[in-house]
């Protein structure tokens, strides 16, 4: 199999199911977002960390793959006419959110109590979670836009709006274990 084709020469890409759409469509914009995620979570795993957060790690790239997936199906062409699936996609599960929030708990409790807004930074690998968080958020903004015009499971926007909030309590465990500083925002009192 070549990696390229040159069918998208002419600025048109093709969804899981054949329908071809521009590039620059919300559908292609919101799975590129889940895939640029991916590659700042594969950056994230290849510092060094805990085993354990690159194992979850992986579990959670595998899992965009499946997002990915999702966003990347015609709707009109993933059933047949009579309502069965036409395309093998797997499907994100409240399990698969249970076990950020589940993460996302073990990680808070181990913590200290925030009170304050948080400035991105202290460490470079606490920095590239930040950047994931961002671009995560982005990933949101993105499903959510393309979820008003074609609706997919709701699922995935919930798995992306739990995954930002885990991998901000990432951000914070990876400070704890690198021992840096976080720095807390204190707005500046007006006179």
């Amino acid at each position: 199999m070549k990696i390229y084709t040159k069918t998208g020469d002419k600025g048109t890409t093709a969804l899981f199911g054949g329908t071809r759409v521009p590039k620059h469509h919300i559908r292609i914009e919101s799975y590129g977002t889940v895939d640029e995620l991916n590659s700042w979570l594969g950056l994230i795993r290849d510092q060094n960390i805990s085993e354990s957060s690159k194992n979850e790690l992986i579990q959670v790239q595998e899992k965009l793959f499946t997002v990915g997936a999702i966003l990347a199906t015609d709707p009109e062409k993933a059933l047949l006419k009579d309502g069965r699936e036409r395309l093998n996609i797997p499907r994100i599960s409240i399990g698969d959110i249970e076990i950020l929030e589940n993460a996302i708990d073990s990680m808070d409790g181990d913590l200290p109590q925030m009170t304050h807004f948080i400035l991105p930074g202290g460490h470079t690998t606490v920095s590239y979670c930040h950047i994931a968080r961002t671009v995560c958020r982005r990933a949101e903004r993105m499903a959510t836009l393309l979820y008003e015009a074609e609706p997919f499971d709701e699922l995935v926007l919930s798995y992306l709006n739990r995954l930002s909030d885990y991998l901000f309590m990432l951000a914070r465990k990876l400070s704890k274990e690198l021992q840096v500083a976080e720095v807390k925002w204190i707005p500046e009192k007006k006179n």
